[in-house]
């Protein structure tokens, strides 16, 4: 089946299928050659009476744990009986989605309950109605069509988990009335709520799992939502910003370190920097995020309001509790020592608001204020660019 692709940067990668990796049964006149096999560490056992060549000591971690997820899948559909389908995470790495966190145990889904249910099998087997529209293969190898996963992920999963999922699936051409309709269907079940905000923010033109991951935190924390692949003329021409708010000249770049490594290093920073200072000299204003900013959400979302209110004339929504550095005069950061180009005093923790405070701001800011957790001093997320 095949899906008009989505709008967005010219060029830009699509997220590709994955093969399910090969796996073999036992059999009797191969005892021997196996257990010299098993001994060597030439494969391993998957389940009783299925095995697979030996996975790669110097694989990356994240390889690893997606090609040990579809061992642990192929090797359940080997031994299974019934009909069963590869579903919601398995079908989503199958199709080439971007999975966050993947857990170890593949996931099925079959037309009846299991006989046996035990958490300590490999396999996590779904039982549910699966109409025929929602059925396909890829490879040889049965599955939940894309739409289908797509639903399933955003059901099952937190909404940061979920919107890498149904971003590079609608990315991959997921017909979006399908998914809605799908979604219709589930009325009723855990997670509806959830899904519907997924998909209400998603559209396809985000081009990487950081893109999606950041474009949600900002969303679910109560900012506007981020356009993706905002066009900006520039005098060298088009440039594209990943996430932006285009109203207000306020983008966000996502900086992964895949592009920054190789041989081409040098070029990729200096057109890097070229690009850069042509979105600047154009008007706009451009935070960079990595993935280390991922992980520290709340300097993340500080920068995220900061930057917001500010660019858009306002005060300030959020300020978090702990000394932050106050920019100021050249020189290096007395909180952490880091040459930050430009470095002031620091400012004195916020316990509570003031009265002052109260007036001005509303009661979700108070209750920010007093959940909101110490931020370490010197973290690069308060790096000035």
């Amino acid at each position: 089946m095949t899906h008009p692709p989505v709008g967005g940067r010219p060029g830009s990668p699509t997220p590709q299928p994955r093969p399910l990796p090969r796996v073999h049964r036992a059999h009797p006149h191969a005892e021997a050659a196996l257990r010299t096999a098993l001994r060597r560490g030439e494969v391993t056992r998957l389940r009783p009476g299925v095995f697979a060549d030996a996975i790669d000591r110097w694989m990356p971690e994240w390889e690893r744990a997606e090609h040990e997820h579809l061992l642990q899948l192929a090797a359940g559909l080997a031994a299974l009986r019934a009909p069963s389908w590869a579903s919601h995470t398995s079908a989503a790495l199958l199709h080439g989605c971007w999975v966050l966190r993947l857990g170890r145990r593949a996931e099925v889904t079959q037309l009846a309950p299991p006989d046996v249910r035990d958490r300590r099998d490999p396999l996590m087997r779904h039982w549910t109605q699966l109409p025929e529209r929602d059925r396909t293969e890829l490879g040889g190898v049965p599955i939940t069509t894309i739409e289908r996963t797509v639903v399933d992920c955003a059901l099952t999963l937190p909404g940061e988990q979920a919107a890498g999922i149904v971003e590079s699936g609608l990315r991959m051409g997921a017909d979006r009335d399908v998914v809605e309709q799908v979604l219709r269907e589930s009325r009723g079940k855990r997670g509806v709520r959830s899904a519907r905000r997924v998909l209400s923010l998603a559209d396809g033109r985000v081009e990487s799992l950081g893109e999606a991951r950041l474009r949600w935190i900002a969303f679910d924390d109560g900012l506007p939502p981020l356009a993706a692949a905002v066009p900006v003329e520039t005098h060298l021409g088009t440039r594209w910003v990943d996430l932006g708010w285009p109203d207000m000249c306020l983008g966000l770049e996502f900086d992964g370190e895949l592009k920054y490594a190789g041989d081409d290093a040098q070029r990729v920073i200096l057109e890097e920097k070229a690009r850069h200072d042509a979105l600047v000299e154009a008007g706009w204003t451009v935070l960079r995020v990595t993935w280390r900013d991922l992980a520290t959400k709340d300097h993340l979302l500080y920068r995220l309001h900061h930057a917001h209110s500010h660019t858009s004339r306002r005060p300030p929504r959020y300020r978090p509790s702990g000394e932050i550095p106050v920019l100021g005069r050249l020189g290096v950061c007395k909180a952490s020592g880091v040459s930050l180009g430009v470095v002031g005093q620091r400012r004195p923790a916020v316990s509570r608001p003031s009265k002052v405070m109260s007036n001005a701001f509303s009661a979700p800011f108070q209750r920010w204020v007093q959940r909101a957790r110490p931020l370490p001093v010197g973290s690069r997320a308060m790096t000035a660019r």
